[in-house]
């Protein structure tokens, strides 16, 4: 397994719509591999593989929660890989969610979604999940989705917030 770079924005490459995966085969089982790592290294919650320069519609998401209601308890990992998702269905009631992205690192804003998507996907075994998802998963997976259609969250926002959200990353860059 490898740490893969991540492509930061204003990276062209991010607004990439990506192919469909043809089939799941060992180059992708690594790949999936390799995102998972770098994702943990990150640290996040979820990354498309575009996001590491591979234009393919797979994504990888573990929201890592804690085993017990204890402060000081080890988040437990729980890696969901998603194959060519599709969102089928999308409700009418929404949610606003403190998004970040590793893409636009350290910066933060408010993006409103439909509170709870029913989805389809394949996990990496090639099996055919349909379900209906609520709450962060819903939220991540669609910030996730976005990226396949060459979609970044900020692009949710207006363009003045836009705008001043990659004032905040330049000034950041210029100071590291």
């Amino acid at each position: 397994m490898a740490i893969l770079p991540i492509l930061e924005a204003p990276d062209p490459r991010l607004r990439t719509i990506s192919s469909p995966v043809a089939a799941i085969d060992d180059d992708l089982q690594r790949l999936i591999d390799d995102m998972f790592e770098t994702m943990y290294d990150a640290p996040g919650i979820g990354l498309a593989a575009i996001q590491v320069g591979v234009p393919k519609r797979v994504l990888v998401i573990d929201l890592q929660e804690p085993e017990s209601d204890e402060e000081d308890a080890p988040p437990v990992k729980k890696p969901l890989v998603f194959i060519n998702p599709e969102i089928l269905e999308g409700s009418d009631d929404l949610s606003v969610y403190n998004e970040g992205c590793l893409s636009v690192p350290d910066q933060f804003a408010e993006v409103e979604r439909p509170a709870s998507i029913r989805a389809s996907w394949m996990d990496r075994d090639g099996r055919i999940h349909e379900e209906r998802l609520e709450g962060l998963l819903a939220t991540c997976l669609q910030h996730e989705m976005d990226h396949l259609q060459g979609v970044l969250f900020i692009d949710h926002l207006s363009r003045l917030k836009r705008d001043m959200l990659m004032k905040k990353l330049n000034k950041a860059r210029k100071a590291a």
